[in-house]
């Protein structure tokens, strides 16, 4: 049994058991984040939701929040002698899937 599920922007195809990062939702460690889902795959038989499955729920437990990659912003103007460069890092939430309902 799969899932897709929604968060932010992002979709994600995910199984019980699975560890998947998100954006930042600010819950501490241990508490139960709710995905919105949008399709469900179930003994083969597939479901797609208008726009999400009614009844499905994709239930994860928060296991840690930390820092992503760091990106580099290079920024450059050519014969000018300017140039700049800027680093970020997001925050991230790792949640584990610990059940599929549906």
């Amino acid at each position: 049994m799969y899932a897709v599920i929604r968060d932010g922007s992002k979709q994600l195809r995910v199984s019980e058991g699975d560890v998947v990062e998100i954006e930042r939702t600010g819950l501490e460690v241990g508490s139960n984040y709710e995905f919105d889902v949008l399709a469900l795959n179930k003994d083969g038989a597939t479901t797609l939701g208008t726009p999400t499955v009614k009844g499905a729920a994709v239930v994860g437990e928060v296991v840690e929040e930390r820092r992503g990659k760091k990106l580099i912003v290079q920024r450059f103007k050519r014969r000018k002698g300017y140039q700049r460069k800027l680093g970020h890092r997001q925050t991230r939430t790792r949640v584990r899937i610990t059940d599929i309902k549906g």
